[in-house]
């Protein structure tokens, strides 16, 4: 089976735009045809300034709500990154391998660079050699595809630059990858600005559904949603962006299609009405999967011990192949350190 690596950040909660664009296909689709790893990448999260108690909780958080998504730990393996010591021991031998101006053509430290520059600051340097231990989480598994959407391409690029040319230096060592266009259920946008995608944020704001808000806190922002101008319910993302979210929005939750279902609605108020209740019927068993889950947070525990040692098992023998391809010496098994100091001994 091809093998699928697939990451989450817990730098903030996870939204209907991560289920519906990437996570439901995750349960539904990739652990059932794949060799499929999903993992809590928490030490992305440290790049940036944060709080460690914030960080612990939404990475416990999101490792529990993807079990609560319908992934079967008898099928994938579900981890945290740190637990598996193989990503950073990769990371700094890819390092080796990497170019500065290949760091700092990433969009994401540039324009972070620029933004911290303005206010007189500076970002941390974790934030520009990041995208390495990114190229570490793929390559450690000898991952196939790597579905990302096209703001996360520039990275499974640098994974692929970084494979090959280890490959032609030192031997070859590592799968390359190949990033996928993942085949999303709905391009979700924020609900008060449909030109941008609803992603995960620090902050509650009103045009981001999170996966655990209550059903009337989903209803009211939904309701107050941002529309276009006129009254006709349209499905044209250019001219009424506003009301073709809604419309794939509502497909998604439906199984429908956005074109159809706008015949099906005379007014904008009906039609949001419509969307939230889908909306609230798709997240209601994953909250009720959540609390179950919440309430046994041994099993969450053993799940992640469990990813960990499987990805452990799974990701050692590349990366120690690479230790010994780009000329570090193997480390003594047990017993032969002492005996070979004996033998130098006599010698001696």
């Amino acid at each position: 089976m091809k093998r699928v690596f697939s990451g989450v950040k817990p730098t903030g909660h996870l939204t209907l735009g991560n289920y519906l664009g990437a996570m439901r296909r995750w349960a539904a689709v990739d652990q059932h045809q794949a060799d499929a790893l999903f993992c809590i990448v928490d030490l992305h999260a440290l790049t940036v300034d944060h709080d460690p108690a914030r960080v612990r909780r939404l990475s416990r958080q999101a490792a529990t709500l993807l079990l609560a998504l319908g992934l079967d730990p008898e099928l994938c393996t579900v981890f945290v990154q740190s637990h598996v010591d193989e990503h950073a021991r990769l990371s700094y031998v890819l390092e080796c391998v990497a170019t500065d101006g290949e760091m700092r053509r990433m969009i994401q430290y540039k324009e972070k660079a620029v933004r911290e520059r303005e206010r007189g600051g500076s970002v941390r340097l974790s934030l520009l050699t990041y995208p390495v231990l990114m190229a570490a989480d793929i390559l450690a598994y000898g991952t196939d595809e790597v579905p990302v959407g096209d703001d996360q391409t520039q990275h499974v690029e640098l994974a692929r630059d970084l494979a090959v040319r280890f490959n032609q230096r030192y031997g070859h060592t590592f799968v390359v990858p190949r990033a996928t266009a993942p085949q999303v259920a709905a391009r979700v946008m924020n609900l008060q600005d449909p030109a941008s995608k609803m992603g995960k944020s620090d902050d509650s704001g009103p045009g981001i559904v999170y996966l655990l808000d209550e059903p009337d806190v989903v209803r009211k922002k939904v309701m107050r949603a941002v529309t276009d101008s006129g009254r006709e319910v349209v499905y044209d993302r250019a001219a009424q962006p506003g009301v073709a979210n809604l419309l794939e929005i509502l497909a998604a939750c439906t199984g429908g299609n956005p074109s159809e279902l706008s015949g099906v609605y005379e007014s904008y108020g009906s039609l949001k009405s419509a969307t939230a209740e889908a909306v609230v019927e798709v997240l209601k068993p994953v909250q009720e999967r959540h609390r179950e889950l919440c309430a046994d947070p041994g099993y969450v525990e053993g799940v992640l011990r469990d990813g960990a040692e499987r990805a452990r098992a799974m990701a050692r023998p590349t990366v120690d192949a690479a230790y010994r391809a780009i000329g570090l010496l193997p480390a003594a098994a047990a017993g032969e350190g002492a005996a070979a100091t004996a033998d130098i001994e006599v010698t001696v």
